[in-house]
C-alpha cells in the first residue's frame, strides 16, 4: 500500500507549485509596491493625507491578488489526486480553495477546511509568505504615512 507521501511525483508537483506561487506572489508584491510608491509620488493632491488612503486600498488589492494566486494554485494542484485533498470541501470548488487561501495567508486558519497529504506544504508555506508580505505592507504603509500624513 502506498501512502500519500511515498508518491514522489505528487510531492514534486506540490513543491514546484508552491515555489511558483511564492515566487509569483513576491514578484507581484514587489512590483506592486514600486508602482504604488511611484504613482503616489507623482500624484498631485490638495490633501496629501489622501495618498495614505490610496496606499491602503492599493496594498489590500495586492493581498487579494496574492490570495487568489495561492487559491488557484491549490485548486489546480488538487486536480492531481495524489497531491492530497481538502477535508471539509467535497468536492473542492475554486472559491473553497480561495477561501482556504485567505484564512491561511493571513494566518487566521479557522479549521473548517483542512489540507491533507502533500498539499499541506503549500498551506504551510502560504502562511509564512502571507505573514512576510503583510508585514512588508505594514512597513510600506508606515513609510507612506510618514511621508504624507503631516504635510
Amino acid at each position: 500500500m502506498i501512502t500519500l507521501y511515498e508518491d514522489w511525483q505528487a510531492n514534486t508537483v506540490v513543491v514546484c507549485a508552491t515555489t511558483l506561487a511564492v515566487s509569483l506572489s513576491v514578484l507581484v508584491h514587489y512590483e506592486g509596491l514600486a508602482l504604488i510608491s511611484n504613482w503616489l509620488a507623482k500624484r498631485r493632491e490638495l490633501h496629501s493625507r489622501r495618498k495614505v488612503l490610496y496606499s491602503i486600498f492599493s496594498v489590500l488589492a495586492l493581498h487579494v491578488t496574492e490570495i487568489w494566486i495561492f487559491g488557484i494554485t491549490i485548486w489546480l494542484t488538487l486536480q492531481y489526486p495524489e497531491t492530497g485533498f481538502i477535508k471539509g470541501a467535497d468536492p473542492l470548488h475554486l472559491l473553497d480553495a480561495v477561501y482556504l487561501s485567505a484564512v491561511t495567508f493571513n494566518t487566521l486558519g479557522f479549521g473548517d477546511l483542512v489540507p491533507v497529504g502533500p498539499i499541506r506544504f503549500i498551506a504551510g508555506t502560504m502562511s509564512l509568505t502571507g505573514f512576510v508580505l503583510i508585514t512588508w505592507s505594514a512597513s510600506f504603509t508606515y513609510l507612506e504615512m510618514e511621508r504624507y500624513w503631516r504635510k
